[in-house]
């Protein structure tokens, strides 16, 4: 629903093109203090992967995640798993430009794995912002679970709060709130640990702020002119150092985080 209560139409199934997403998106999607806010908070909460550690990042993308964890833990192997291709070129370059060995390899997680497709299994894994894309998460987790060993600590982002304009037009299929995406995890074959709401107050104004841009961001974006895309370097400057004073946990945070165990393939009764 818009705020004027008309319904908004809803996004059409099926397959984003995640190619074009990333051709189109991804050099401003870099230093978005959004995505180093949810990167903080997956690290803080993933553990102390070690050698002989897998950690697996579901969902890519251009690889920022991937890369920061490989940073934190350099012991650890550390690989990526995407659908795109631009992406995992994308992610395959930051990682040698950075000199971070961290492996990347196109992955359809809407389809099972094929034989040694899997390799060595995650003892931790990473999903952040990628159940929102589409049409059957619990089928992109239970997919996900062949590349995890039994016991596979899992840290998973989801927006919660209003969809924006952005949102939609990119392919947000839903929005989470905590019921939701504990009933998720669990019928796909997990032990939740813990879902939180993050992010308040400092996040939901950001996300406010996208909301209010509303199809003006779009254009922005889609027009390509350079500098077009971004707020002014001092409201991100803000943004990023106001972020590490928002809550850990409060009712009314906007993004969501949970932790879960991947059960090796059990489902829930």
């Amino acid at each position: 629903m818009t705020a004027s209560g008309v319904a908004r139409p809803p996004v059409q199934a099926g397959r984003d093109e995640w190619d074009r997403h990333w051709a189109r998106y991804g050099e401003p999607a870099q230093g978005n203090p959004a995505n180093a806010y949810r990167h903080r908070l997956v690290l803080r909460l993933l553990g102390e992967p070690g050698p002989g550690d897998v950690v697996l990042d579901v969902g890519s993308g251009q690889g920022e995640l991937a890369l920061a964890l490989k940073r934190r833990f350099p012991a650890a192997t550390v690989r990526g798993i995407e659908y795109s291709a631009e992406g995992v070129a994308r992610a395959a370059a930051a990682a040698a430009a950075a000199g971070l060995d961290v492996s990347f390899a196109r992955r359809d997680l809407l389809e099972p794995a094929k034989p040694g497709e899997a390799g060595a299994a995650a003892s931790f894994a990473t999903c952040s912002e990628v159940l929102e894309h589409v049409d059957d998460p619990a089928l992109l987790l239970r997919n996900a679970g062949e590349y995890m060993a039994p016991g596979c600590r899992l840290v998973v982002t989801v927006p919660g709060g209003p969809r924006s304009a952005f949102d939609e037009h990119i392919g947000h299929r839903r929005h989470f709130g905590p019921a939701r995406l504990r009933d998720l995890l669990t019928g796909a074959g997990y032990a939740v640990e813990r879902v939180a709401r993050a992010g308040f107050p400092f996040f939901n104004l950001y996300r406010l702020a996208v909301i209010a841009r509303g199809r003006r961001l779009i254009a922005d974006l889609e027009s390509g002119a350079p500098g077009a895309a971004g707020a002014p370097g001092a409201v991100l400057a803000f943004f990023d150092k106001s972020f590490r004073l928002n809550l850990p946990s409060s009712p009314f945070g906007w993004q969501m985080v949970a932790v879960a165990r991947y059960r090796g393939g059990e489902r829930s009764p």
